[in-house]
């Protein structure tokens, strides 16, 4: 089973990081958090502190079967080397899914143009060449998913469950959760 890396920075959105890793591994799937501070400890946008699973420079892409940006920051916009890996592993076709302010990485490195995309309001100008879909909770765009904000969470981490494991897996997981 291949990997699914969620990239935590200082001041990342907690329910849209902690909530896709919690739904993930309810799902079975392999999930690591990965700090991109130069420490372990990373804290939220709340103030909360939780220790990564692992180090930015320990990730080895080749087991990677899906990489996951939360929002709550610009600050994704500014790691250089993540913003490398997601821009190869997304050409070659590979998922990749941001939520709230983080599909702008994926828009300033050109994945949007031509694709449905949503984020949170008031980062829709940064989708740089997409076609906005505001009114969508998540948006699914071939190798792309895009989601609106902390709020829906549940449905962006859901959408990614389908993705990988299928619709089957998917309601599972929602009815374990009392979702509708």
């Amino acid at each position: 089973m291949k990997t699914i890396y969620v990239f935590l920075t200082t001041g990342f959105e907690e329910i849209e990081a902690l909530g896709t890793i919690d739904i993930l591994r309810r799902a079975g799937l392999d999930v690591k958090s990965v700090s991109l501070t130069g420490n372990q400890q990373v804290t939220s946008s709340h103030s909360v502190t939780v220790v990564a699973d692992i180090m930015f420079d320990n990730v080895d892409f080749s087991t990677a079967e899906m990489l996951v940006l939360p929002g709550g920051t610009p600050k994704y916009n500014e790691h250089e080397a993540m913003k490398k890996e997601v821009l190869a592993f997304a050409n070659k076709g590979e998922k990749v899914a941001a939520i709230c302010a983080s599909p702008m990485v994926l828009g300033g490195l050109g994945l949007l143009k031509g694709k449905n995309a949503t984020a949170y309001p008031g980062f829709e100008q940064y989708l740089e060449g997409a076609t906005l879909q505001t009114d969508k909770a998540v948006v699914i765009d071939g190798n792309i998913t895009t989601g609106r904000g902390p709020g829906l969470t549940i449905d962006f981490a859901l959408s990614l469950v389908e993705q990988l494991l299928g619709k089957e897996k998917r309601d599972e997981i929602a009815a374990g959760l009392l979702v509708k």
